[in-house]
Parts: C-alpha cells; structure tokens; sequence
C-alpha cells in the first residue's frame, strides 16, 4: 500500500472528524449536564448552516467570521428550546425525550422548509480551489482552516471549562447536581448554558459543513445526529475527551472504508467498530467501569 494514498486517507479522515468531534462534543455536553437525549441535535447543525449561508450570501462577510455569529444565535435558540421543551419534562423520563426530541425534528424541519425551501444548496467558500502543501501531500485550504478552528474551538471550550467559575460550576452540575446544588451552584442556569453551549458547537459544525463544500437542505441534520450519538456511545457518555477521539476513529474509519471497500460500507464500517467497542468495553473507550 502506497504511503501517499494512507497519509491522504488519514488527512481526510480527520476533517470528516472534525465536523463529527464539534457535534459530538456538543452533545455529550447537553448530555454530561442535563442527562437528557436529544434526538434533534443534529438539527442545531442544519440551523447553522443556513445562518451561516444567509449571512454570507447577504453580506459577502467571510464565513469563517461568521461562525462566530452563527455560533451565538444558536446559543440563543438553544437556551429558548431548553426552556420551552425540555425543562418542563426535565427527570420525568426518557421515553419523554425521545418523543420530545423527535416532535422537534419534525417542527425545526418543516420551520426551516418554510423560510429557506426544501431544495438542496450549497455555497462556494471564498478559498474553493485554492490547494496548499502538508507534508507531501497537496490539500485544499479549506480543510486545513476548518481543522484549525475546530482545534481553536475545542481548546476555547477547554480554559471555559477549566479556567473559568463558570465552567467549573457547569462541571460540578455534571458530576453531581444535588451536591453542586447544596454548594450554591444554581443549576438551572447550568443546563440553559450547557444546552446553550452544545446547540453553538453544533452550529459551528454546521457552518464548517458549508464552507467544505458539502450540500445541505432543511433534512440533512438526521444522519449526522445518529452518527454523533454512535460516537459519544464510542468514546463514553459525558467524556469530552471521548468525543473527540471518537470523532477522529469515525472519520478515519468512514474514509478507509469509502477506498477499501467501496462507498456503500462508509456508514456501515463506523458502526461496525462501535459494535466492537462495545462487546469488549461496553461503557466506551473513556467510560468508567461500572457506571
């Protein structure tokens, strides 16, 4: 096997992955804090796609700015869908959620046919065509920026999470909300930023899909909203560090499959993997035992 064509499926493998990592890390955030499922997040990316391109279209502002906007109406959004749907249904079951979650599929979908159509689009990043040179390989600039901002985005989230009182407080909801609650945490606000904070990550995905040249339509957040829970099944519900490296396996192993074995198994082989993780650990790669 030629070096060349293994660098070029991992270079790729890891830009998928940084879409997945941003929406994945977004999820298990809901999911560390407030314990719910919400089967609609890959929703939140649809809606920060179409910001992002209607800004762009209006305003010719470069995308990659943006995403800062996109990132910030979705943080609003979120906190108004935590509110609304899932605060008054908080701990009094799954089955709630899902149902819950799915209605929302259904009602930001068809909300977002009646504003933008139900065709598929797209939009031509300012950098298309534009190559530079990694190592011996020659990539697309896009892919170089948009792992660049995923990194800035993660490490961002990392001196929030770790520096701040704020993200310390949101940690300790995570661990222990009745005990974060008795120190004075207020965890209400906690779940509204959390909430708030994951719909911004997938925003931001959101927008990295479009500027990668991907299509997209009011329908398209449904396959990657699967494939973002399959990942934080893979790294271990709650694990930011999960997340991420289960982003990268997936990305990695959607684009080995897609030259190995043909288009057809790119889904299939990802899901493959996270069986096997799974009969050998079943709490993930970054799961504690035993939970």
């Amino acid at each position: 096997m030629d070096a060349g064509i293994l660098l070029q499926i991992l270079f790729w493998g890891i830009y998928a992955g940084c879409i997945y990592i941003l929406l994945a890390t977004g999820l298990n955030l809901i999911f560390g804090v407030m314990k719910i499922v919400n089967f609609a997040h890959g929703e939140f990316l649809m809606l920060g796609a179409y910001i992002t391109a209607t800004l762009f279209l209006f305003s010719g502002i470069n995308p990659y700015v943006i995403i800062l906007f996109s990132m910030l109406a979705l943080i609003g959004i979120g906190a108004v869908v935590e509110r609304l749907c899932f605060r008054p249904i908080l701990g009094t079951g799954k089955l709630n959620e899902i149902f819950l979650s799915i209605g929302l599929i259904y009602v930001i979908q068809n909300a977002a046919a009646m504003i933008w159509g139900d065709e598929w689009q797209s939009v031509k990043s300012p950098y298309a065509g534009i190559t530079v040179p990694v190592g011996t390989l020659t990539v697309p600039l896009d892919y170089v920026i948009i792992m660049v901002v995923t990194a800035a985005i993660l490490c961002g989230l990392y001196l929030f999470l770790n520096r701040t009182r704020t993200g310390r407080e949101m940690r300790a909801a995570s661990q222990n909300r009745k005990g974060a609650m008795l120190v004075g945490v207020n965890v209400e606000r906690m779940d509204i930023l959390s909430f708030g904070i994951g719909c911004a990550l997938a925003a931001a995905a959101g927008t990295l899909w479009v500027v990668s040249g991907q299509v997209f339509n009011p329908y398209m957040g449904s396959i990657p909203a699967v494939k973002a829970f399959a990942i934080i099944i893979l790294g271990g519900l709650g694990s930011i560090p999960g997340a991420i490296v289960g982003g990268l396996l997936y990305g990695v192993a959607e684009n080995g499959a897609a030259y190995f074995l043909g288009g057809v198994w790119k889904d299939a082989i990802s899901f493959v993997i996270l069986i096997v993780v799974l009969v050998i650990r079943p709490t993930g790669l970054f799961g504690e035992r035993g939970e």
